[in-house]
This record gives structure tokens, sequence and C-alpha cells, in this order.
């Protein structure tokens, strides 16, 4: 796909016209809004996707256009607010949208993220009586190349909703080629046919759920320690197969044992790093503590870390919004 932007171009009963397209004989509908294609953003459910539309202003600067709903079976609003998840998993897609659209990488090739950071203005995230459009501002640095193709970059994103800043963050990504993805994963096929069993979750009102469904933590009889809970099943933190432990399910861990720890479900600034990849056929022990200066309200900040064959898969540092009066 070469166009820097998706657009409905169709010609509709009844919608308002607002533009034409003089060279291509195209009557053009930019009122009507539609989701990229979910291939773009690797999703294999099209209710999955957040972005509906992406424009480039030069060679490192990139708009999206996205939209939130009011609610979600999984990104459920906080204290009145969007997810921070939401956002996060919206900057996710952002990247992976550019590389394969604006920088050519095949829909065949691996992506891994390195790290994915977010900090949110709860007072500019509120949910409102429709769904959000939001914008994302993107800038492209350290951009590399590996034999003409793209290797990977890193990007920082600035959404706005309602044309105030709601959200800050960025990560970075590397992708390969089926092959290359091939030599560097091994047997994982092996690995898919050995998962680890269902673990039992933690009570889903301890780490702020409602369904157990979506407990990603197992207790061990540790305090402030669990194992990582896989559920391949589950329709969300799993939308298509995969041979590792996505991100995402990683993102939500670090969450889950945040509220854990300070007893409030609002993060509003996630950092996460991830040096490995996390596999589906052996325990990730999760670990949290507590970070200098974290407030009896509530508030304050948590460091959780991720450990998998005695090594260090990933690290978060979450910061939680003091418990409303």
């Amino acid at each position: 796909m070469s166009a820097s932007t998706f657009r409905m171009y169709r010609a509709i009963p009844g919608a308002a016209l607002k533009d034409s397209d003089t060279k291509n004989g195209a009557l053009l509908f930019p009122s009507l809004t539609t989701t990229v294609p979910k291939e773009l953003v690797h999703r294999a459910s099209i209710a999955e996707v957040m972005l509906t539309d992406w424009m480039r202003v030069s060679d490192d600067h990139f708009t999206i256009d996205a939209q939130w709903p009011r609610a979600h079976s999984f990104f459920t609003a906080v204290d009145g607010c969007h997810d921070p998840l939401i956002v996060a998993e919206t900057i996710r897609q952002a990247g992976i949208l550019l590389a394969h659209a604006e920088f050519s990488v095949p829909l065949d090739h691996q992506f891994l993220m390195w790290d994915l950071a977010v900090t949110v203005d709860p007072a500019n995230l509120r949910v409102a009586s429709t769904p959000s459009s939001v914008s994302l501002e993107i800038f492209c640095k350290d951009i590399k190349y590996r034999r003409n193709e793209l290797a990977g970059f890193h990007y920082d994103v600035v959404i706005r909703l309602d044309d105030q800043i709601a959200a800050t963050g960025g990560a970075t990504f590397s992708c390969a080629s089926g092959k290359v993805y091939e030599r560097l994963r091994g047997d994982r096929r092996e690995k898919l046919q050995r998962q680890l069993p269902l673990t039992a979750p933690t009570a889903p009102q301890d780490v702020g759920r409602v369904s157990p469904m979506d407990v990603v933590l197992s207790p061990i009889g540790e305090p402030n320690r669990w194992q990582l809970r896989l559920d391949t099943r589950h329709p969300v933190l799993f939308d298509h197969p995969v041979d590792h432990v996505p991100g995402m399910v990683l993102l939500e861990a670090a969450r889950q044992a945040a509220v854990e720890a300070l007893g409030h479900s609002l993060p509003i600034a996630i950092t996460s790093e991830f040096q490995r990849y996390v596999e589906l056929d052996a325990p990730c022990v999760i670990e949290v503590c507590r970070v200098a200066g974290t407030h009896a309200d509530g508030g304050g900040s948590v460091l959780v870390t991720g450990r998998q064959y005695d090594e260090t898969v990933f690290r978060s540092t979450v910061t939680m919004a003091p418990t409303p009066a």
C-alpha cells in the first residue's frame, strides 16, 4: 500500500458531498470514517483496530487519526477516563501502521518492541457521550535500514483529544523478515505445542478487574510476587496466535501489580523496557517493589520486573494517580 492517506472515495447516496477529485473522476467524502486495514496494525479483529486515517507531513513527521469507544470489553474506563492502556495500544498500532504503509515493510515481517512509554493527563482523557476522536502527531527518529529495508526506528507521540493534549509517549521497535525471525526463534513451533496450563487468577478486585478472565497474575504464596497468567484464548490480549507473550500482556501485568501494591487503578505513566522474548512454555515471575516517594494516598510509583529462566525479561515503572477523595 503506497498511499499516504486512507480515505473513503466512494459515492454514497445520502452523504453530503465535501470535495471532488477531477483528475480521477471521483467524489470525495472525507467526513466518512472507517478503520485502517487490520493487517496494517497486526490485529485479527476489526473491532480491535483503533486507527482510522494517517497522513505524511514530512519524511519523519506524520499525523494519525484514531477513535476510542466509550466502552471496551477489556480497556475499561477508570474513574471516568479512557483506560491508559488503550492509549498504549494506540501508540503500538501507530508504529506498525507507519512501518508498513510509509516505510514499505512487507506484511509478513515480524516486529520486536524494545520499549514503550505513555503518560496521560486524566483531566483531558475523560470519556464523553460519544466515542472519542483523537489525533496523533508522530515524529520518527533513529531510523535504521538494513540492505535498503527498514530495520526499525523510535517514534515520539503527542495525542490530542478535543484539541487538548491527553497523552504523550513513544516506542522503539525493530523488524525482521520471516526467514530472519525463524533463525532468531528456532524451535518456536515446538514451544507452541507445550504451553503452560492455565493457572488460577488472583482475585479480580485486588488488581482492578471485574472478570477473572481479564486477570493476568496468579498467586504463588509470596508477597508482591505472582506468576504471569497466560490465557491464550483471551480475545483481546491474544487477538491471534503468537509464539511469545505479547507486550500488551506484560503492560497489563505491570498495571495489575501496581494496583495490588498501591491500591488504585488509574496509572498516569507507564515506562516499559522489553529485554527478551517472554516464552509461553515456562513460568514468568512478576515482582513489584515500591519506588521511594510513594504516597500514603495511593499515588506514587512502583517498579515491576518480569523474570523467566532466572533472567530479567522486562521492567516497567508504573506511576499511579492519587486515590480520589
